[in-house]
């Protein structure tokens, strides 16, 4: 492997070029397959490891920082300009910033927008977050859609490749990680719906990396909403007597999310109305017996197209993960739990973005609804999800 070659390959490779003011010393960029991107250092000092992505949004950088499904990945943004509106405390979608390292083509020299804060640059620096600023994101990003997502360094103080690459072959693999327990809540806490509106339903939610415009979708929605720990069996679930259960977004190898899985299981069981979301999809997925696997390079931004296999309604959607179910798009098909069927299809790759039961209210999708940041073409999921609590008989009296 010849990394001074690689160093000189595509756009990307050139040392400083075009980047902001708003950055600072030399910086490095090296993938697993000895790929190298040489920038300029934006956000905290230092080094970093985790699984390089891509996110196609335009929009809702904050929010893709503060998404608890990004741990333990570096993130790479295609849109040329971040930063502009700056930062502020109402919009993160979790307490912390979880992506691993960030890296953009030209952060925005000052903020221009009057809820902004401190600057994006400011807020890295702040938490920690290794970042950087290179020319080369488009072919960075073309060759993460060739070759596939994969593991991947940022360093300001390593010079040398070929010592950084033997590092980051030493880092373990997002395939068989098991993520959700270093992301979710230690304990239980509550969600009220707006003061002044009435608490129709008790929405059990199990946080495998959730994001706070979920709860608050639901909540709006008079829903009272507990949120659980990864690790919630089943029956720290049905002893709440939820009207409903949620299994939240999150990181990781659903293959390895043995305990959630058995709690989806539990719940199946027990006939409450059940609505999942991306790692939720996935645990449904396993739960039904069907199986999951590493897509190439994932689906992450705010612009995916799908479509309602039953209406044929095309949304775009909001969307980050790296894994899939695999499960028969021509129809029905026989699971423990009954019939189930696809109900939405990724019109980019044909991937499966939900799955419902025809005999239970149960169903999933791949895709975030709750739009933080993203289009607001899914919501009315959150509407059906409350039809089926309301379809269900009420309590038998004393």
């Amino acid at each position: 492997m010849n990394t001074a070659a690689s160093a000189q390959a595509g756009p990307g490779a050139a040392e400083g070029g075009n980047v902001s003011e708003a950055t600072g010393g030399p910086a490095i960029l090296v993938l697993e397959d000895g790929r190298v991107f040489r920038g300029r250092s934006f956000g905290a000092p230092g080094e970093t490891f985790g699984e390089i992505v891509f996110n196609t949004g335009m929009t809702g950088y904050q929010e893709t920082l503060t998404d608890p499904s990004y741990h333990r990945q570096i993130v790479v943004m295609t849109a040329p300009h971040v930063g502009n509106t700056g930062i502020n405390d109402d919009d993160p979608e979790s307490g912390r910033i979880w992506v691993a390292g960030y890296v953009v083509r030209e952060p925005a020299r000052i903020s221009s927008n009057w809820r902004a804060e401190r600057t994006l640059d400011e807020e890295l620096r702040r938490q920690g977050v290794v970042g950087i600023a290179l020319t080369g994101t488009r072919a960075l990003t073309r060759h993460l859609r060739d070759k596939g997502a994969m593991r991947a360094a940022v360093s300001t103080v390593e010079t040398d490749p070929e010592r950084l690459l033997a590092r980051v072959l030493e880092q373990p693999p997002m395939a068989g990680a098991d993520l959700a327990g270093e992301v979710s809540t230690d304990t239980p806490y509550e969600v009220l719906p707006p003061e002044g509106t009435e608490a129709r339903f008790h929405v059990a939610a199990v946080d495998l990396g959730i994001k706070a415009m979920t709860s608050r979708r639901l909540s709006e929605r008079g829903c009272r909403v507990t949120v659980l720990p990864s690790d919630a069996t089943a029956e720290d679930i049905l002893a709440l007597d939820p009207d409903g259960v949620f299994f939240s977004n999150g990181p990781g190898d659903p293959a390895a999310a043995d305990v959630p899985v058995a709690a989806v299981r539990g719940v199946l069981d027990a006939g409450k109305p059940l609505f999942g979301i991306c790692f939720g999809n996935q645990l449904l997925g396993r739960a039904l017996g069907l199986g999951t696997y590493k897509l190439p390079f994932g689906h992450r931004g705010v612009n995916q197209p799908v479509i309602d296999t039953r209406s044929r309604k095309v949304a775009i959607t909001s969307q980050n993960h790296g894994f899939a179910v695999d499960a028969p798009l021509d129809g029905p098909f026989d699971t423990p739990y009954g019939r189930a069927e696809v109900s939405h299809i990724g019109l980019n790759d044909q991937v499966v973005e939900g799955l419902r039961l025809l005999d239970r209210p149960v169903f999933s999708v791949q895709f975030h609804p709750e739009a933080a940041a993203g289009p607001h073409d899914a919501a009315e999921l959150f509407d059906e999800f409350i039809d089926l609590m309301s379809a269900q008989p009420a309590p038998a009296a004393e």
